[in-house]
C-alpha cells in the first residue's frame, strides 16, 4: 500500500510539473497585436458612366504596417475592360481590392487613383470604401477607414 501511494505521489508530481511547464511555455509565446489607426480619405466623381476614385491611405499609428488592403465596392456593376493600377485586382464586377504598400505611422500617405467605367450610365453610384485587411493590427478608430459615398452623376467631387 505504501509503495502504491509513493508511486501515485510521484506520478502526481510529474503531471503537475509537465502541466505547469506547458502553461509557462505558452505564456512566453504570447503575441502582442500591434495597434495602427488606418485612415482612408479622398473623393469620388461620376460623369456619363465614368467613375473616378481618388484615395489616400495612411496609418496614424502607433505601429507601422507593412501593407494593408483597401476594399472599394460599388452599387452598380463596373466594366472590367479598364485596366486597374498596379496592386489592384477585381473581386467581382462591383468590387476592387487594392494593396496600399507600407504605411509608416504618421508618415507617408499612399495615393491611389481609379478611372472606371460603369455598365450603362447610372444617375448615381454608391461607393463604399474600407479596410479589408490591415495585417492583423487593432484599429480602435475604424470610423476614419470605413466610408459610404453617394455620387450623383454631376461631375462634382464628393469627399470622404
Amino acid at each position: 500500500m505504501c509503495v502504491m501511494r509513493g508511486m501515485l505521489t510521484a506520478v502526481s508530481v510529474a503531471v503537475v510539473m509537465v502541466v505547469g511547464a506547458g502553461a509557462s511555455a505558452g505564456a512566453g509565446d504570447r503575441v502582442i497585436t500591434p495597434e495602427a489607426d488606418v485612415a482612408h480619405h479622398g473623393h469620388v466623381t461620376l460623369t456619363s458612366g465614368r467613375l473616378g476614385v481618388s484615395l489616400a491611405s495612411e496609418s496614424h499609428g502607433p505601429a507601422n504596417l507593412w501593407n494593408a488592403t483597401v476594399r472599394l465596392s460599388f452599387s452598380v456593376a463596373m466594366s472590367s475592360a479598364r485596366a486597374l493600377p498596379a496592386g489592384c485586382l477585381w473581386g467581382g464586377d462591383k468590387l476592387v481590392l487594392c494593396a496600399t504598400g507600407p504605411l509608416t505611422a504618421g508618415g507617408v500617405v499612399r495615393a491611389l487613383s481609379l478611372d472606371l467605367r460603369t455598365v450603362g450610365t447610372p444617375a448615381e453610384v454608391v461607393v463604399r470604401v474600407g479596410t479589408q485587411w490591415n495585417g492583423g493590427a487593432t484599429d480602435r478608430n475604424p470610423a476614419n477607414n470605413e466610408h459610404k459615398v453617394l455620387a450623383p452623376a454631376t461631375g462634382d467631387a464628393y469627399v470622404f
